[in-house]
């Protein structure tokens, strides 16, 4: 078990550097805080199932295109392909916007999907594979809202502080109500996004569907559309999955 640590350890620090994409054994150590000994052995383990590679010349490390395989197998696992990505892309033409496809894990969310619009040339960027704690924008708080409620406490036990927890919580109940979320500015200055939930046939909460953009020059009546519009597909999106309202 410790040699799995030792191995997720250097793999979350390679994936969570953002000034660098390759990092020396030295640079691994420090940030595992391992003897260069033993991340050598652990460095040579990784890269021989194919999880880093090696930079021959430079000897640096970075991330393996075992993670790639994997994640796009699992991708096939969602039914992307042949039922949420044409939806989503639809969406986007419609309302030259980035949409997204979120998944709650355990506290956090993963952006598993992203289409943009590439005639707008202003919009949002949000990185594929990034983590966000569900307490944290509109694509998370809709999942929130619309999870089990012992799951959902559970969440916001741990996320949210004990003096804003009733406000939140209240907050939820709108949001379940309603069937949708409008958040400016939580992740990013001068944009917002808007979000719906998504089911599967089971009626199990599987995601969210959202919209994001710049809000600088955004009027009412283009928000009002835009949550048409995520509600619209939203609803499509389950459908196809089979869900039944």
């Amino acid at each position: 078990m410790q040699t799995i640590d030792r191995a997720m350890q250097v793999i979350k620090v390679l994936a969570g550097s953002e000034t660098k994409k390759w990092l020396s054994i030295t640079d691994l150590s420090k940030e595992c805080d391992l003897p260069v000994s033993t991340m050598h052995r652990l460095l040579q383990s990784l890269k021989t199932h194919g999880l880093i590679q090696q930079d021959p010349e430079l000897k640096l490390y970075s991330m393996g295109n075992t993670w790639l395989e994997y994640g796009l197998q699992m991708y096939d696992t969602f039914d992307f392909v042949g039922l949420v990505r044409p939806e989503m892309e639809k969406l986007m033409y419609e309302v030259e916007e980035s949409v997204y496809f979120s998944k709650p894990i355990g506290l956090e969310s993963l952006i598993v999907e992203r289409i943009d619009c590439l005639h707008n040339p202003i919009r949002i960027y949000d990185q594929l594979g990034i983590r966000i704690p569900l307490n944290i924008g509109a694509a998370n708080k809709v999942m929130l809202a619309h999870m089990p409620p012992k799951e959902a406490l559970k969440v916001v036990n741990s996320l949210v502080p004990e003096q804003e927890r009733d406000d939140f919580l209240l907050l939820l109940k709108l949001i379940r109500k309603e069937g949708y979320r409008v958040s400016h500015g939580e992740k990013t200055k001068g944009t917002s996004s808007v979000a719906v939930p998504l089911f599967n046939k089971l009626n199990e909460l599987i995601g969210a569907l959202s919209i994001g953009y710049v809000n600088f020059n955004v009027t009412a009546e283009r928000q009002a559309l835009l949550i048409e519009k995520v509600m619209e597909y939203g609803m499509r999106i389950s459908t196809k999955l089979g869900y039944k309202s």
